[in-house]
């Protein structure tokens, strides 16, 4: 045991965590020359397309040292992205220690310092990395000085490489075996395996991820899962090199997956322990913190056909996505569907393109919201995460929204920009630090004013430079109303929103401007009002196609045409009643889809 290491590489997105694993895949021979290809960890075809690492990805390699010991290194390459931290957090639980990359063009940035937190907080050893030194503007003195200053650990020794060229890579080989700590535990001891994360297989079944923490595992043995009490017998087990390898035995310290043959998918909880039924351990290990969605939108099918096959597929993505959540939800104007619990945009618009291509569904998506804490007037407190909750004006004593804290690090020429920029925010400035070449700005902002379209129109102030982390830090009072869309005075329940009060003119009056480009003309006015409680704020009107019925009259006389006339007007006060009721879906699907 004293020869394996653990560890996880984690960085800001695009700082190059794929390439240097490929590196480390490559060096110690886990895959051959025609094998390897670029960002091989990177399994799914979003992944590839985005440039972005989606699902943390365990491999196990062997590497022979300067001093010819063999050394197994099992290592996760972690995604970079805000919205899947919990994939960071996870990974770290199963390690003793982190590879921090940090691009020696760009310098620290702010999911940099927040997995840095995050790996030292669980007690890890931390390697610092200057990854890109083989670029023309890479400056890895400077980047140094950055991660002392801002986050505050010794960069001094830091390892100067590039994923790309190789160069380094040896360096940094030997750094790990030499400061990260071996595993602790004890293989003669009961077993202890954590679970580090699930994915449904339709030939295998559930697939799960798991680190020995205590003893060790054998395949034909039966285990039992600690938090559930359900006992399995193991079918296979083995690593990932990344080739799929099948082994006899896991011993204590190894990263590997197992098999059991478990078709259900709620039998299986990422974060539970397992056991030995023969020998079972007194106490589980304990679990990962469950990570709790930022914001929520109604998900359906536009064929309520696929909804038997939607609901399916959401329990099948759920074992391999532990943060997302969902629940029935039903709308007049959509039919049935699911209230989706999300980390962010990112993480909602990732999950739907792989409900949609993975499972071949066509699905429409509600504008998404945050949760609200109300305070109603008999002292009692609820939460709400669907505005269609929103309680009557008259029984709310007062509505409180979540407020996020958020680290924002950019050059400092573009600190003018932002300010003006958090500002509009509903924003309150914290703090102001000013590096070397960089400065972070800490605002306290609307988590609502955050989801929608804060972190483009920050990249966009920024020339792409700066960067975003941010989390929940508290409830705080604010004066939101419920929007409702009516169209011909039947209320639309899947455009209702929750909006500021000093917004809501206009962010009404936009809607509806909207939804009249994308309905289409009827024979008929339709008309579209936005409403606070009974209070109309903004109205449009389509105006009706009129069929010319006069157009077979060629004289005669005016009674004839009067009596035309009047057949259409009773004709059209019936299509009006019968289009008060039966609106079809179609009209709504563009404006959903809409920024």
């Amino acid at each position: 045991m004293k020869n394996i290491r653990n560890f996880s590489i984690i960085a800001h997105i695009d700082h190059g965590k794929s390439t240097i694993s490929d590196r480390l895949i490559q060096m110690c021979g886990g895959l051959s020359e025609r094998e390897m290809s670029e960002q091989v960890l990177d399994s799914m075809d979003l992944e590839k397309e985005r440039g972005i690492t989606i699902k943390a990805q365990s491999v196990t390699i062997f590497y022979v040292s300067q001093k010819k010991e063999r050394y197994q290194l099992n290592f996760i390459d972690t995604p970079g992205h805000v919205n899947f931290s919990y994939e960071v957090s996870r990974s770290l639980h199963a390690c003793e220690g982190a590879i921090l990359i940090v691009d020696a063009t760009q310098g620290v940035e702010a999911q940099t310092v927040a997995n840095c937190y995050t790996a030292v907080e669980l007690g890890l050893e931390v390697i610092p990395v200057i990854n890109k030194i083989d670029l023309k503007t890479a400056n890895p003195k400077q980047v140094k000085e950055e991660i002392e200053d801002i986050i505050g650990i010794n960069a001094i020794d830091a390892i100067e490489c590039s994923g790309k060229t190789g160069v380094g890579i040896i360096n940094l080989l030997e750094s790990i075996i030499y400061n990260i700590p071996s595993p602790r535990g004890n293989n003669e001891e009961s077993l202890r395996a954590i679970i580090i994360d699930s994915w449904f297989d339709n030939y295998m079944g559930v697939v799960s991820l798991i680190r020995i923490k205590n003893g060790q595992l054998k395949k034909g043995e039966t285990i039992q899962f600690m938090n559930t009490n359900k006992k399995y017998t193991v079918e296979d087990i083995g690593i990932f090199t990344p080739k799929k390898i099948s082994k006899t035995t896991l011993f204590c310290g190894e990263v590997g997956w197992i098999i059991c043959g478990i078709k259900k998918i709620n039998n299986i909880i990422v974060g539970d322990t397992i056991t030995s039924v023969k020998f079972p351990a007194l106490n589980p290990l304990p679990g990962f913190k469950k990570v709790k969605p930022q914001i929520y939108a109604g998900v359906f099918p536009t064929d309520a056909n696929q909804y038997v096959i939607f609901k399916e597929a959401l329990k099948k993505l759920s074992i391999n996505d532990s943060s997302l959540f969902y629940e029935i939800e039903q709308s007049s104007a959509l039919g049935f569907g699911f209230r989706c619990g999300f980390l962010g945009l990112l993480h909602m618009e990732i999950v739907q393109s792989r409900l949609e291509r993975e499972y071949n569904l066509n699905l429409i998506s509600t504008a998404p919201s945050v949760i609200y804490e109300i305070l109603l007037t008999n002292n009692q407190i609820i939460k709400i995460d669907n505005p269609n909750k929103f309680p009557k004006l008259n029984i709310i004593k007062e509505i409180r929204e979540p407020i996020a804290k958020c680290i924002i690090l950019s050059p400092p020429d573009y600190v003018g920009n932002i300010i003006v920029l958090c500002n509009k925010k509903r924003s309150k400035q914290i703090s102001i630090t000013y590096y070397n070449r960089q400065v972070s700005l800490i605002y306290e902002i609307p988590m609502s004013e955050i989801i929608l379209n804060f972190f483009d129109e920050l990249k966009s102030v920024s020339s792409g430079y700066a960067s975003l982390e941010y989390e929940f830090h508290k409830f705080q009072i604010s004066n939101l109303v419920k929007l409702d869309i009516l169209i011909n005075s039947e209320k639309v329940d899947a455009l209702s929103i929750i909006i500021h009060k000093k917004n809501v003119q206009y962010q009404s009056r936009k809607l509806i401007e909207k939804m009249k480009e994308s309905i289409p003309r009827h024979q008929f006015d339709v008309i579209i009002q936005a409403s606070i409680g009974n209070q109309i704020i903004a109205r449009s009107t389509i105006k009706q196609l009129r069929k010319n019925v006069l157009s077979k009259c060629y004289g005669g006389d005016i009674s004839r045409k009067k009596k035309l006339l009047k057949k259409q007007k009773i004709g059209k006060k019936r299509m009006k009643k019968i289009g008060n009721i039966h609106i079809p879906q179609e009209t709504f699907f563009s404006i959903l889809n809409m920024d």
